[in-house]
């Protein structure tokens, strides 16, 4: 999508601090963390939300679990422990309307935050 913020940083209109990136995705640090270690994870091609998936194989989609398992490892929080969340949605508080994975890690997470 041409307005899409996420689709604008994968074109490198925006500039994003690179974590990781493969064939089918692309990770970089959140520039509002709400932990320690908050990077997102998105998928190369546009979809808006877990609710568009029949827009990605499901080689895209697998792409992206493990794009999430990678960045916890070049993060440091592979053996600690973090959460992969995905918001779906207004309601959810999606503020950017491309499929995205939020690693957090790096401390303590609150139960609140399940």
């Amino acid at each position: 999508m041409e307005n899409c913020l996420f689709c604008r940083i994968l074109r490198g209109e925006i500039p994003s601090a690179k974590v990781y990136e493969d064939e089918f995705t692309y990770a970089f640090r959140d520039i509002n963390p709400m932990a320690a270690v908050h990077c997102l994870v998105i998928p190369k091609t546009h979809v808006d939300s877990l609710n568009g998936l029949d827009g990605l194989t499901d080689r895209q989609l697998a792409a992206c679990l493990h794009a999430c398992r990678e960045v916890a490892r070049l993060e440091g929080v592979d053996k600690s422990g973090y959460r992969v969340v995905s918001n779906c949605g207004d309601d959810a508080c999606q503020s950017v309307h491309h499929l995205h994975f939020h690693v957090l890690g790096g401390q303590k997470m609150h139960e609140a935050m399940a």
